[in-house]
């Protein structure tokens, strides 16, 4: 008798086990959109709405390559392509005004499989930088170039190229005339402002990244941006720097930041989650808030999405918002913006 309730009791376990299991996501393909200060008091209901419409479209894109057993670069490269090709985003079409109004874009992607990566910098006329990247990464012995150097690269190897005036956006314009006249007063007020060589922070980070797993178990992650509004002096941000603002390790995790970029660069943010799950052993969602919160602890802001190589998915960010996405291997998707959507469903 003891022998049959120790049986009924270790098939009720084993069917709990199985349920859990069962139960538990696992996610393919994670994305965000940049964080700052996003509050839903300062956006309309129809710029919201555009927002998680391009989200979810971005979601779907890269979900579709991963469906049709296509590789978690291909992913990677497709869904942010969505996304620079959108004025809503800080990357590709949407890149902010540097100090002399120019659009200087930064991107980067990293193959988790064989650690291979590639990044651009500063470059002003490849309409699509996260591919410059993985050209980078494919086509050279190198992992990052920059500005005309990136661009005769691009141009050889046949990458679509486009005026500078294609990146122009109107709110963009008048997001680099504002930290201007701010820049003017506070010079006129005898005040010295320490931030980028003159410029104000901005309160909005609006670099875009995505990571992702294939059906290979092969991750990958990338980032792309236009940096931060009023940049001087060809400041770079954590967004290209491997291991700051991306990386990616089929043993771990792939990574993809956002926010004030010297931070991150100091901190080795996305590196550092890794690490985190490799020597100290902790999950996704731990490591990824304790490399935030060293972020944070400096000074800086902004947020992450990471996914590991189990397919478990870590959103943390301390600012009031975050565009951000997930979808799972059988295609249910996530898109939220506000700090106080989707408690316990994405992290």
């Amino acid at each position: 008798m003891k022998i049959k309730r120790r049986l009924r009791l270790f098939l009720l376990f084993s069917i709990l086990l199985t349920v859990a299991h069962a139960q538990q996501k696992k996610y393919v393909l994670v994305i965000h959109g940049g964080a700052g200060t996003i509050e839903r008091g300062r956006m309309t209901a129809e710029l919201e709405q555009a927002y998680r419409t391009k989200l979810r479209e971005a979601l779907l894109v890269g979900y579709e390559v991963i469906k049709q057993h296509g590789s978690a670069l291909d992913a990677v490269e497709k869904t942010i392509h969505v996304l620079e090709d959108s004025p809503l985003f800080n990357a590709g079409k949407g890149a902010v005004f540097t100090h002399e109004g120019k659009n200087e874009l930064d991107a980067a992607i990293m193959d988790g499989a064989r650690l291979r990566a590639g990044a651009v910098a500063g470059v002003t006329t490849i309409q699509n930088p996260i591919s410059a990247a993985r050209a980078v990464m494919e086509k050279s012995e190198h992992v990052l170039l920059a500005r005309e150097g990136a661009e005769d690269f691009a141009r050889q190897v046949g990458l679509r190229m486009v005026d500078p005036s294609y990146f122009y956006t109107k709110e963009r314009w008048d997001g680099l005339q504002k930290a201007l006249q701010h820049e003017a007063a506070q010079e006129k007020s005898g005040k010295t402002a320490a931030r980028l060589g003159g410029g104000i922070q901005d309160d909005k980070f609006g670099t875009v990244g995505c990571v992702a797993l294939d059906n290979q178990g092969n991750l990958a992650a990338g980032t792309s941006t236009g940096g931060m509004t009023n940049k001087k002096f060809g400041r770079i941000g954590d967004s290209p720097i491997i291991g700051a603002g991306t990386y990616a390790n089929n043993a771990s995790v792939a990574v993809s930041c956002t926010g004030w970029g010297e931070f991150y660069i100091r901190n080795v943010v996305a590196y550092d989650v890794a690490a985190l799950m490799d020597y100290k052993n902790l999950k996704v969602q731990d490591a990824a808030e304790t490399a935030l919160a060293k972020v944070a602890k400096a000074g800086g802001n902004g947020g992450l999405i990471a996914l590991d190589k189990e397919g478990n998915v870590a959103m943390p960010f301390n600012t009031s918002g975050m565009y951000r996405g997930a979808i799972s291997a059988t295609g249910e998707f996530e898109v939220e913006i506000y700090k106080d959507e989707g408690v316990g469903d994405l992290n």
